[in-house]
């Protein structure tokens, strides 16, 4: 399993942005991806998962700001984030999974993730 996450930035509070996590290694289309994020000194917070059936899932923190889609034609995983916040600063990191938990799983497997830093 490889997982390369990209299109993190520096944003100001209010911008958006587009992450992408290119995944091989395993059967893309059949599995259940999760984004989670980790800032220093905290355990991974979970942040939303996308089912092989297209269905949606998001955290408190993420809902109505964040859309989780796939492209299983490019085996790739995003994350759109608009009105973004300070406090959502961390590295993010993708995994097949459905909660932190599942993610963990595959931890070696996790990519090296990309920073996201919202400014005020």
């Amino acid at each position: 399993v490889e997982l390369v996450e990209s299109g993190g930035g520096l944003v100001q509070s209010g911008g958006s942005l587009r992450l992408s996590c290119e995944a091989s290694g395993f059967q893309f289309s059949t599995a259940a991806m999760s984004w989670a994020r980790q800032v220093p000194g905290k355990e991974p917070e979970w942040v939303s998962c996308i089912y092989n059936d297209g269905r949606t899932f998001y955290s408190d923190s993420a809902i109505g700001r964040f859309t989780v889609s796939r492209n299983n034609a490019k085996n790739t995983l995003y994350l759109e984030m608009k009105n973004l916040k300070p406090e959502d600063t961390a590295v993010y990191y993708c995994a097949p999974g459905v909660n932190v938990a599942t993610m963990r799983i595959f931890a070696s497997s996790w990519g090296q993730g990309t920073q996201v830093t919202v400014s005020s």
